[in-house]
């Protein structure tokens, strides 16, 4: 691939956008970021792996990210500072992570609001993509436990998170199509057909050779 072209993407819980972006990843022969990136970071911040994690469950049950909005802005606290293992640095080293990524390969990344951390880099495509509730649910049926109500009220859980770690760090809504170069209807689509409109609008905004 001749451009440096990082897509992002965001999505519902059951729409199938991880799903589409490893086809898309496997397809152009680019890597796919997804849990891997915590460890990545890791090894950028010096922080154990474990930390990160543990983070990650702690603002899930914890009412931290209601509790105030901290838009990233860059900024990155130093070891010396007893913030630096805080949630809001640690989202700010993820960050740094991702941008030394954009900079250095051409792939695609999952989620960890990227779409806003990578907002002025003129080589990043975001997507968004979702569906409508009975597809959301069917689909998340062929890889959860749940049923019926159980099933709904986990998927709306998983979503209601995404959310809010969208709201805390941006100040934006999750699901504005505002926020996105692309909004996809995985029902409509289907995931291949997900895959070849990213990869059409990518030749109209960087050009037909983008993945030659």
């Amino acid at each position: 691939m001749k451009k440096n072209i990082v897509i992002t993407i965001a999505r519902q819980y059951g729409s199938g956008g991880r799903t589409v972006g490893e086809m898309l990843a496997n397809e152009l022969g680019i890597h796919y970021y997804d849990k891997e990136l915590t460890k990545l970071v890791s090894e950028d911040s010096g922080i154990n792996e474990g930390l990160f994690l543990d983070n990650d469950e702690k603002i899930r049950k914890k009412g931290f990210l209601l509790s105030h909005i901290n838009v990233y802005d860059g900024k990155v606290l130093g070891p010396s500072d007893p913030d630096f293992t805080s949630p809001d640095n640690l989202f700010a080293l993820q960050a740094n992570t991702i941008k030394r990524i954009a900079k250095t390969e051409a792939c695609v990344i999952i989620g960890r609001a990227a779409d806003f951390v990578l907002k002025d880099y003129d080589n990043v495509l975001s997507v968004f993509v979702h569906a409508p509730h009975d597809f959301l649910m069917e689909q998340a049926g062929k890889v959860q436990p749940f049923k019926g109500k159980e099933l709904e009220r986990f998927c709306e859980k998983e979503d209601t998170y995404r959310a809010r770690y969208y709201r805390h760090h941006t100040g934006h809504l999750w699901t504005d199509a505002m926020n996105y170069d692309l909004c996809l209807d995985s029902s409509k689509l289907g995931f291949e057909k997900c895959v070849e409109a990213i990869k059409a609008h990518a030749r109209v905004r960087f050009g037909e050779d983008v993945f030659d």
